[in-house]
């Protein structure tokens, strides 16, 4: 049995080929393969994009859905146990989605589950069903994920889309450029693995100098739920903006990602530059999880 906690759970042909999956569910979105299979989404942390996304992709399937939205409506607030919820539900379902604010809460559950869980997010730790999207994006977008220059701009610290992605990229010989203040500068552990797989990155602290070069430019939101100390958060929230003005002197390949919600880093005046892929990016997320979901349970 597999699960799907970080994206180094799969291998790169396990990667090329949910790809190619998810371009035959774009093609042909609504087939049965899960007919009589019942799918739990658990999130113990808010979510719009990833739930709803999740639920379309199991509904496109042919599948059901149980779970909850909210955790407080559940057993847990009487004091149940993260253990207790994966056995009982491991009971009721086929394949188990989790959100925890937690980081390592997905890899516990996938340990204890008799069932495939996949990790819709854990903490600052991983979200891998989002790289998936993000890789499927770029693919279509650029024609390939081999050799691109890809600038990872805002919170690269407590960013665990960014950290996702950074390790599956590595697999295709990236150049990074961070782009970050340096309260929340990319950890030195993703560093130290693309040293290890001789891949180059170049950090910097200034966005319109460094952004010409890019095939790839990944805004990420200052995640106001992830600071301690409120200080912290107004002081760096607002540092990086993206205005359409800056993009004039950008590639003419060049596409806009981010993994949403956004809420001041891309400025309203983008979104309507065919540079921008943001709300595209997000529309994939239904077929590359279709495409999980069915490596999961084998379909």
């Amino acid at each position: 049995m597999q699960s799907l906690v970080s994206i180094t759970d799969f291998s790169k042909q396990d990667i090329l080929q949910a790809l190619e999956r998810a371009a035959e569910f774009e093609a042909n979105p609504n087939q049965p393969l899960l007919s009589g299979k019942v799918v739990a989404t658990l999130f113990f942390e808010p979510s719009t994009r990833t739930r709803l996304s999740f639920e379309t992709a199991i509904n496109r399937l042919g599948g059901r859905i149980i779970g909850f939205s909210d955790a407080s409506s559940t057993s847990i607030s009487k004091g149940e146990t993260l253990k207790d919820t994966i056995m009982m539900v491991a009971n009721y379902a086929d394949l188990i989605v989790m959100r925890h604010p937690l980081e390592g809460a997905a890899r516990y559950a996938a340990e204890i589950s008799r069932v495939p869980i996949i990790n819709a997010g854990d903490g600052a730790n991983q979200h891998p069903t989002q790289t998936l999207l993000d890789l499927y994006s770029i693919q279509k977008t650029q024609g390939t994920l081999h050799g691109l220059n890809i600038a990872m701009v805002g919170d690269l610290k407590y960013g665990r889309t960014v950290h996702s992605l950074l390790q599956a990229m590595s697999l295709f010989n990236t150049h990074f450029n961070f782009i970050a203040p340096q309260e929340l500068a990319m950890p030195k552990e993703y560093k130290q693995l693309l040293k290890s797989r001789n891949i180059a990155y170049e950090e910097h602290s200034e966005l319109a100098e460094h952004i010409g070069e890019a095939d790839i430019i990944y805004m990420t939101r200052v995640q106001r739920e992830r600071f301690l100390d409120p200080i912290e958060y107004e002081r760096v929230k607002n540092v990086y903006v993206l205005h359409n003005k800056m993009l004039q002197d950008t590639k003419p390949n060049v596409k806009i990602l981010h993994p949403l919600p956004r809420v001041n880093e891309i400025s309203a005046d983008v979104d309507d530059n065919p540079k921008a892929y943001y709300f595209a990016q997000a529309g994939n997320g239904v077929f590359a999880r279709m495409a999980a979901i069915c490596k999961l349970l084998s379909y």
